[in-house]
């Protein structure tokens, strides 16, 4: 600190008497004139010296502009403490608090006069508040103790403390020193009521209607010991506080209401436990509670009991003019209560009361001011909420030692590990020392505090409001770095009101304040301190990601991943089952249940998230009538979903060889998780819409749409009616707002800048995959570096470029009509990449959107842009089309959605997979829709790859994988469409799971060797995703599409119904083979009494797996097919019981191999009595039976067999044969077999 205008005091003191007569004299303060050498002299008896210069060399004078504005730090100035004192301060207080340190010991003297009110703020409401003051400045001050008649006084503060902050203020360490002592005071005898008869005339009904006439003839004066005193409260206006003297030989009590401004300070003086006497006391009755209590008057003063200066009344003498009231007379019985409370105000007495007591203990952190959260000797919590502080809570600093009366103990709170005290209107709390420590001082403020704004709107319970400051905690901690301060309260209420309203607490009853304070025992909403079920909770990301990591584990089995057919798959095919799986989890998973809150943004690698300080979240958002999401407004937004699911994705390496195996994850490696989340855009709700940075650009206004029907307005409500979210209502809003920006690094631009924007038309978009252009600012590539990720849109121009200044709701200007022609519509090819590739998510064809470049004042931006590549640095041909890298700094608008095209270009059709299923389409490159009815991993049709480091770290999967998935037009649909996706397109493909609906564009139609229509994903398709799965199962099997039934086999030979599920009736004419065998799990050789049969080289596998087929002969009088049967369905066939198939199963694995042609003749040694019982069962009636068979076309052989030519058969019939050519017999295979009933 600056002491350069400070005076030090020497031995004459010359310097100090004239700073003191500059600084602080003050006429009119019974100085005589003399005040500095007053001053000098009240040194000199603070320091026990006539003349005090020998002991104040060193120290200075302070005034108390010159401690505002010079000191910085906490310190404290102790004049008349000695250095061993001082020292044993510091002792007592050592490891109290280790991380801090003491106060820092000034050389200072200060001066000042103690008043309760600004200077120039009388018409402010009084609050009790004291104030050192003198010619330079005012300071608020805190005293532990304090006498009447200080005020107004020139006073020497002997030990005191500065906490410099925004709200500074001065912590008085010992008592004051009057500069001039004053006048001894008067004695009188004073006549005084007792509480115990004071309690009669409050409960004596008849003496209320002498009322008028008590006011006119007299006043009350009561002596009592003080056992409670209530908080300055200021309510309705009104600022005061409740004392209570009690009788000093009985429990008889009586409260007694402050309320005067200038009675106020009074809160200061009182001490528990001493005695004291208010005179001139009126008799009042409060309206709200119908309580009678005591009042002060203008004329009310405050005096120390003492015995010798009063003399008691008693009921008689009460009233003057003879107005005796005895309460012998009396006709009815005075309440055995002090205080009489009407039944109506009576609050219901709550399930589980709390535990009341005292406590005197040290602030050993602040939890969180603004809430009345301390922490109290590490071991208990301290809740100030439920009072009033109208002192910003002065001197509750970490180091404080506090006294509570009265407080609630809570023992029980949910969730909360330190137990809590609470202090209600009913307690007392009494600061009993201030800090030592250097610690600053959290004022605790009530405007516009959410905290303090909630628990009196709601009146909620003491464990739930911890719970709500903890939920607001997280929210401040998660979103303070997005959300302006001014408009933080704001968002947390649209948070968290909602979630209080739902909870019914809006209908509680209204704190009643007098009955809370007056009444014996009392109701107050810590009291009512029932069981807490927090309803929701909201963690930051990424603490989200370890919970779900945590349930996924705790809830993961392999072998409810695989089919029931799995224990018959051999080892590789086991693992690649288990290589990628998946399981999704709803909120309700979690308990409480979890809230997702998130600011919405684009990650440069394509795909949406929702961010908070700490982590992000990947998210795909869904409209619920199947339109793509594209609501780039949304951006900078935050966004709350209640309804969603967690989508865990699962990539690993196992080594497991049987079923048996997976029971325990010690066979599972490298795992590696990919975590996101999806949900309806409709289910969100926005709580936070950023300023306007950029500007939005201008949209489609009203007369537009009538001139040209091919624009539909954009609306976010996906659902027409009444039936909308609170996010559809407020986005209509959002996109008039303009948009903010994405990232963090995403620089800002001043409303008023101008920009150049230009609407365009996206005809085609391709995915996102690495692409071989190049620059010519790159210069050439070096060998091995790998491609940029990016991805490029065919768009129309649709107007000339504009220029923009100011937010769109000042522009004058508007986009001219949309031309329904193509003549001036300039096809162009949009390159993103880098930065720009966070747009990828909101594009899609047939969309209208707006690109802008800001802080640009050039129209021909987009002409000089297309030339910024080299034709030569392009590996595809561009078809002629300009060519344009979008900037980094390039915003995008959505606008609107075309309904038909106002192109040839846009011409491209949908088709449907049946179409495509067809022989006859001829077409290479094909658009589709359709739903994932399965999905599974399988080897790469394109051989191994090397993979970068930027593959590496993007895909979990290896490259030598391919996607297989199985699309369906709809969930019941009978036909079906494989596509294959490699897995250096998966990282950028979020949400392919079975039941999602997809819409594929460009995908490459291809025929296999058998004839079978398939699609593979290339660099030109791109794929999005409409609809998430509806159900919440991991996977959707074939058993889901729909069956065929009630037809005859002669209709599957005259159209072969590929690919339906059929079910007729037949019947089984004969088996034409059956093989029953054990392989080895690992290279599929004979599996012969527990080992693997090979030799060369040899093979530990000591794991085996059965492997049954059969081939059946069915008709149905119609016609006749052969059907191939595997593993259970054998032994549906045989007619063999689950224990007769064990039995058969054991000896199969003894010998390793059976095959059996039973129409052949005998093929098996004689004792082989196996063979000979399979061969019998296959010829007798138990299998050679009418079945319910269902079955499906087995597509690898079916058009081999339709193609080959005709065979000659001969037909028996009553001794007659006939010879004739037949078609070839379709192969079937076999689902499920039933009898017939």
């Amino acid at each position: 600190m600056g002491e350069a205008s400070a005076p030090e005091c020497g031995r004459s003191g010359g310097s100090f008497l004239r700073a003191l007569e500059r600084h602080w004299a003050r006429a009119g303060f019974g100085l005589d004139g003399k005040p500095a050498e007053a001053a000098w002299q009240c040194l000199g008896r603070a320091l026990g010296r006539d003349s005090p210069g020998d002991l104040l060399c060193g120290y200075n004078l302070i005034s108390i502009s010159d401690l505002q504005s010079q000191q910085r730090e906490p310190c404290c100035s102790l004049l008349t403490w000695s250095s061993e004192k001082f020292n044993k301060w510091v002792h007592e207080n050592e490891g109290l608090l280790p991380n801090q340190r003491v106060l820092q010991q000034m050389h200072l003297i200060l001066f000042g006069y103690l008043t309760n009110e600004r200077p120039g703020e009388k018409d402010r409401q009084a609050d009790g508040s004291l104030y050192v003051q003198d010619n330079t400045g005012i300071l608020p001050c805190e005293l532990l103790h304090f006498k009447l008649d200080w005020l107004g006084c020139l006073l020497l503060f002997p030990s005191w403390a500065f906490i410099p902050q925004r709200e500074q203020y001065v912590e008085i360490l010992e008592d004051p020193i009057p500069v001039i002592p004053g006048p001894e005071k008067t004695i009188t005898i004073v006549p005084v009521f007792y509480p115990g008869s004071a309690a009669q005339l409050l409960n004596d009904r008849i003496l209320l209607l002498f009322r008028p006439r008590c006011k006119q003839q007299g006043k009350l004066n009561v002596a009592g010991e003080l056992i409670r005193l209530s908080n300055i409260l200021h309510m309705h206006h009104k600022t005061f506080f409740f004392l209570f003297l009690k009788c000093f030989h009985s429990a008889s009590c009586v409260p007694i209401l402050v309320q005067k401004p200038s009675h106020l300070v009074w809160r200061h003086v009182l001490q528990l436990g001493h005695r004291y006497i208010l005179t001139d006391l009126k008799i009042s009755c409060l309206k709200t509670s119908e309580i009678n209590i005591f009042i002060t008057s203008s004329s009310s003063n405050l005096q120390l009991y003492c015995v010798e200066h009063m003399k008691e009344q008693f009921l008689d003498n009460a009233t003057e003019r003879n107005l005796a009231v005895s309460i012998s007379s009396m006709t009815s019985a005075l309440p055995n209560a002090i205080l009489d409370i009407k039944e109506k105000d009576k609050i219901a007495v709550p399930c589980r009361k709390t535990r009341m007591m005292s406590y005197t203990g040290t602030i050993t952190h602040v939890l969180n001011a603004q809430a009345g959260l301390f922490e109290l000797d590490s071991k208990f919590i301290l809740c100030l909420a439920y009072q009033q502080l109208l002192n910003f809570g002065r001197g509750l600093r970490p180091g404080a030692c506090i006294q509570l009366q009265d407080a609630h103990l809570v023992q029980d709170a949910v969730a909360i590990s330190p137990s809590i005290l609470g202090t209600c209107l009913h307690s007392t709390v009494v600061l009993k020392s201030f800090s030592a420590y250097s610690t600053l001082h959290q004022p605790i403020t009530y405007f516009k505090n959410v905290y303090i704004q909630l628990l009196l709107r709601y009146n909620i319970s003491l464990p739930f409001y911890r719970w709500v400051v903890s939920l607001l905690e997280t929210f401040q901690q998660r979103f303070s770095y997005f959300i302006p301060c001014q408009q933080a309260v704001s968002a947390a209420k649209k948070f968290i009101v909602p979630v209080l309203e739902s909870l019914g607490l809006s209908r509680k009853q209204e704190r009643n304040v007098h009955l809370e304070i007056l009444t014996e025992p009392h109701s107050c909403p810590i009291e009512q301190n029932a069981s807490l079920e927090p309803p929701c909770q909201i963690p930051p990301f990424s603490v989200l990601y370890r919970m779900i990591e945590k349930h996924y584990w705790e809830s993961f089995s392999p072998l409810h991943q695989l089919s029931s057919t799995s224990e018959h798959h051999n080892t590789q095919e086991l693992n690649h089952k288990l290589d990628w799986s998946y399981c999704n989890f709803s909120p309700e998973s979690f308990h409480p249940p979890i809230v997702l809150l998130g600011v919405l943004e684009c990650s440069r690698r394509g795909y949406l998230k929702l961010q908070d300080r700490y982590k992000a979240l990947p998210c795909v958002i869904f409209h619920k009538d199947g339109r793509p999401f594209a609501e780039t407004s949304l951006l900078g937004c935050l966004l709350q979903v209640k309804i969603f699911q967690f989508i865990v994705e699962q990539f690993h390496q196992c080594n497991v060889s049987s079923c048996q195996q997976l029971e325990t994850h010690t066979h599972v490696k490298n795992k590696k998780t990919r975590i996101y989340v999806q949900f309806f855009f409709e289910d969100a709700k926005i709580i936070y819409t950023p300023e306007e940075e950029v500007p939005k650009g201008p949209t489609l206004f009203e007369n537009r749409n009538a001139e040209n029907p091919t624009i539909k307005e954009n609306t976010l409500s996906g659902v027409k009616g009444n039936d909308t979210s609170a996010a559809e209502h407020k986005s209509s809003d959002v996109l008039n707002k303009g948009r903010t920006k994405p990232e963090a690094c995403m620089p800002e631009h001043s409303v008023d800048s101008s920009y150049v924007s230009r609407l365009f038309l996206v005809t085609q978009k391709e995915g996102l995959s690495q692409r071989n252009y190049l620059s010519r600012s790159e210069g050439k590539r070096e060998d091995g570096q790998a491609a940029p990720l990016c991805f490029q849109v065919t768009v129309l121009w649709m107007n000339k470029p504009e220029l923009c200044k100011g937010p769109v709701e000042n522009a004058s200007h508007m986009i001219s009509p949309i031309e329904r022609t193509n003549e001036g519509h300039t096809n162009v090819l949009l390159l993103f990449q880098q930065k720009s590739l966070r747009w990828f998510t909101f594009l899609h064809p047939d969309h209208m959107y707006q690109l802008i470049i800001p802080e640009c004042l050039d129209l021909g931006v987009f002409d000089k842009l297309c030339s910024s590549l080299e034709p030569g640095c392009l590996l595809n041909s561009l078809n002629g089309s300009l060519f344009l890298p979008v900037p980094d700094a390039a915003l995008l608008h959505h606008v609107s959605q075309i309904s038909k095209p106002v192109s040839p270009v846009m011409e491209q059709k949908l088709f449907s997979i049946e179409e495509i299923l067809s022989v006859r389409f001829t077409g290479s490159l094909v658009s589709f829709s359709g739903e994932v009815v399965e999905r599974h991993l399988c080897e790469s049709f394109t051989g191994r790859k090397s993979r970068t480091d930027t593959q590496q770290k993007a895909s979990p999967l290896s490259l030598d994988w391919t996607v297989k998935l199985s699309i369906s037009p709809a969930a019941a649909s009978p036909f079906w469409l494989d596509v294959y996706i490699e897995a250096s397109f998966l990282p950028y493909l979020l949400g392919v799971l079975p039941g999602a609906k997809i819409i594929f564009q460009n995908m490459q139609r291809k025929m296999s060797r058998f004839s079978n229509v398939y699609c593979t994903y290339i660099a030109s398709s791109c794929m999005c995703i409409l609809t998430p799965p509806l159900n919440s199962l991991p996977y959707r099997h074939l058993a889901l599409t729909s069956v065929l039934s009630g037809v005859h086999l002669y209709n599957v030979a005259l159209q072969p119904p590929t690919p339906y599920q059929v079910e007729v009736t037949c019947h089984v004419t004969c088996v034409l083979f059956l093989s029953l065998s054990w392989t080895c799990s690992i290279c599929n050789s004979a599996f012969i009494e527990g080992r693997c049969s090979q030799n060369h080289p040899t093979c530990l596998s000591h794991t085996g797996v059965s492997n049954m087929n059969a081939k059946i002969l069915v008709e149905d009088g119609t016609s006749e097919f052969a059907v191939s049967c595997k593993n259970q369905q054998v032994q549906k066939i045989l007619s063999l019981s689950p224990k007769e198939w064990s039995i058969i199963e054991s000896h199969i694995k003894s010998k390793g191999t059976i095959y059996i042609q039973p129409n052949q003749g005998r093929t098996e040694e004689p004792e082989d009595i196996l063979a000979w019982y399979l061969r019998s069962l296959c010829r007798s009636p138990l299998v050679c039976r009418t079945i319910q068979l269902t079955f499906k076309l087995d597509r690898k052989f079916s058009r081999i067999q339709e193609a080959g030519p005709r065979q000659l058969r001969r037909f028996c019939s009553n001794e007659l044969e006939f010879e004739s050519h037949t078609r070839a017999a379709y192969n079937l295979l076999c689902l499920n077999i039933k009898e017939d009933t």
